[in-house]
């Protein structure tokens, strides 16, 4: 080989690695976090949209709601939360519906509703957050099983809920999260009650 091509191959072989600018570096790394920083949030939360009226007053069709997936794995059920739960009941494509209702009766609890009241274990229960301020129908005294729910719409004229057979007692199994912020319309965002 002549010296001139050695030098010419050494210079190929020595030349320095074309350099990453900082600024493609700091772009990686914060689409990397966005990422990452997603991912745990959909570990943890499921947004939610709500299509029915039956939770009129405190939430409306198209409210778009954050649904804390965790929340009973770390705490408690309470009456009165509003969780999000899967149902039997399907949808016009045939699938599936998840509903949103409010927790009223937890295992152990009896519940009965006469003359436009619930009765939770004997006490008239105070339900300032329903729609119209009466619970329509009678049902007789029922006491809600081990690993289940009673569950009702806060719009009680168009909530198919535990009063219907079709719904029932929900298994605490079946509920996907409690529902804790809506975030849209941006007009009513804030924590749900």
């Amino acid at each position: 080989m002549t010296e001139k091509r050695m030098i010419e191959n050494e210079n190929a072989v020595t030349k320095p690695p074309r350099r990453v600018s900082r600024g493609t570096l700091i772009w990686v790394r914060d689409v990397l976090i966005a990422i990452t920083f997603s991912l745990l949030i959909l570990l943890f939360i499921k947004p939610t949209v709500v299509r029915e009226h039956s939770m009129e007053n405190t939430l409306h069709p198209n409210d778009y709601v954050f649904v804390s997936k965790q929340a009973y794995r770390f705490g408690e059920m309470h009456r009165g939360d509003v969780v999000v739960f899967k149902s039997d009941l399907k949808s016009e494509d045939g699938s599936t519906k998840n509903l949103i209702k409010r927790v009223i009766g937890l295992p152990g609890d009896s519940i009965e509703i006469y003359g436009g009241n619930v009765y939770l274990n004997g006490e008239k229960l105070k339900e300032d957050y329903i729609k119209d301020g009466v619970t329509n129908g009678v049902l007789e005294k029922v006491v809600v099983p081990e690993g289940r729910l009673f569950v009702m719409g806060d719009n009680r004229q168009q909530s198919k809920d535990s009063r219907d057979p079709e719904v029932g007692f929900v298994s605490e199994k079946e509920v996907l999260g409690k529902a804790f912020f809506r975030l849209y319309p941006l007009s009513n965002a804030g924590a749900i009650h």
